[in-house]
């Protein structure tokens, strides 16, 4: 899909949710429209001649600052492609209530075709090109890793904005995604494919909503097939696998497919393609790879790339439900195809959510220059001890020492950015489907989550006299 193609199945959707809402046109125009787009050229000495690389940024929506979106490293980077995942920032980050608007950067690259040396060159003079437009600033404009990027190239921005600004005390907040060792967050790596499978719990505990797509409840023993398994198919699937008790019965990657009916091990397929680059020679290949989607089961999740599922294959989808681990992996019109035929899409907008959730916990860590739990966790043991003994007192017994440390344990700054990310994606589905329900005008969970980001930033842009 072309990134004027994405941006039109964006914009689509808002219009139908801003048709439901009844917005003024003028208010409408104003949200739907990109507030600035930046297009640099910049050039870098590299193997002894001067390489000219191009790079966008997007702020959509300034409602609500800093802004917030990823940094891609992608060869078919476009203007388009950029302003419509800036877009979905505005509208995702509304949507479960992170206090950021939307924005989004591209650099038309390949990184595979530049070594670290080379690659940090150019990563950092892209960053001086942003940097000194305010395009990088912690209360302004805060990137984090997208496709082609992590936390090498967010600890080189980081890096190059603090040489740049060395008296800014917040300097640490000016991306996220960062390592731990650059004042990162425990749980961003694993955000995005954590919120995935929250998303699908908190589904499954919808049984109207279940019972839509003809599936029974619980997520053990589903039949689940990942496209991409990056970052977050990986995550994605390993949480589901492990924690959930569901069957991976295909992952679709660059090279081909992987396909085992009783269920893959995720962990020893993602140590082959680290070891070996591709998943060629792993148990279970087969060449083929978008067919792989049309295959037979419970829940789809695709989480590489957008518009892998288009008018020509959407007919042939055999899975009951869709979860949008990729941003806009289905054009607008596959997405009436499969929701006309009963599918249940839970979409990118709500599934894909998990990063900019944890990216603001992140940004809120290092505003507060303090890591979550470190003034609570021991004031936590020290109270559940006193209640356990209380109970063990009362009883006339003790607990097993496994028992005991288990209960006894105060939360670990991983402990608290689950809990927060799991309560984001329970009350958010909450809200989706509430609505989605109580409104005839709304026929699927994508329009309400689309109706529910509108209003708010709507009601924003009012309180801010527009």
């Amino acid at each position: 899909m072309s990134g004027k193609d994405f941006l039109k199945s964006v914009d689509t959707v808002f219009d139908k949710a801003a048709k439901i809402l009844d917005l003024p046109e003028g208010l409408a125009i104003q949200i739907k429209s990109a507030n600035s787009i930046y297009k640099v050229s910049f050039g870098v000495r590299l193997r002894d001649k001067i390489y000219t690389f191009v790079g966008y940024r997007c702020v959509h929506s300034e409602h609500l600052e800093p802004v917030k979106g990823g940094i891609r490293y992608s060869i078919l980077a476009d203007q388009e492609e950029v302003e419509a995942l800036a877009a979905l920032m505005s509208y995702k980050s509304a949507l479960v209530d992170v206090p950021f608007g939307g924005s989004k950067g591209a650099l038309v690259i390949n990184p595979y075709d530049w070594d670290e040396y080379e690659l940090e060159k150019i990563t950092r003079r892209f960053a001086q090109e942003l940097i000194k437009r305010d395009l990088i600033n912690p209360s302004q404009n805060v990137p984090a890793p997208d496709m082609g990027t992590g936390e090498r190239e967010m600890a080189w921005i980081a890096d190059e904005y603090k040489r740049l600004n060395p008296t800014d005390i917040n300097a640490s907040a000016c991306v996220t995604g960062k390592p731990l060792n650059k004042q990162g967050i425990r749980g961003r790596v694993e955000a995005t494919g954590r919120g995935v499978q929250y998303a699908i719990r908190e589904y499954f505990r919808h049984e109207q909503d279940v019972k839509l797509a003809k599936l029974t409840m619980g997520i053990g023993g589903k039949k689940i097939i990942v496209q991409g398994l990056g970052n977050v198919g990986y995550h994605a699937a390993l949480f589901l696998k492990n924690e959930d008790e569901a069957i991976i019965t295909a992952v679709i990657e660059r090279e081909g497919s992987i396909i085992n009916d009783k269920g893959i091990d995720i962990k020893k397929l993602r140590q082959h393609m680290i070891e070996h680059s591709t998943v060629k020679g792993f148990e279970g290949y087969t060449e083929l790879k978008n067919e792989i989607l049309e295959k037979e089961c419970d829940i789809l999740i695709p989480a590489a790339m957008e518009g892998v599922i288009t008018i020509n294959n959407a007919y042939k989808i055999n899975a009951k439900v869709i979860v949008e681990a990729a941003n806009g992996p289905l054009t607008y019109e596959a997405d009436q195809i499969l929701s006309s035929s009963g599918k249940i899409i839970i979409p990118d907008l709500y599934a894909n959510a998990g990063g900019v959730t944890v990216s603001y916990f992140e940004w809120v860590k290092n505003i507060a220059h303090m890591r979550f739990g470190r003034m609570q966790r021991r004031e936590s043991e020290d109270r559940n001890k006193v209640l356990l003994s209380s109970i063990e007192d009362i009883l006339g017994s003790k607990f097993s020492n496994v028992n005991k440390n288990k209960i006894l344990e105060g939360p670990t700054e991983i402990d608290l950015v689950r809990s927060g990310l799991d309560d984001t994606m329970r009350e958010t589905y909450c809200a989706i489907s509430a609505r989605w329900h109580s409104d005839n005008k709304i026929k699927d969970l994508r329009t309400s989550a689309m109706v529910i980001a509108l209003q708010k930033i709507a009601e924003s842009y009012k309180l801010m006299g527009i």
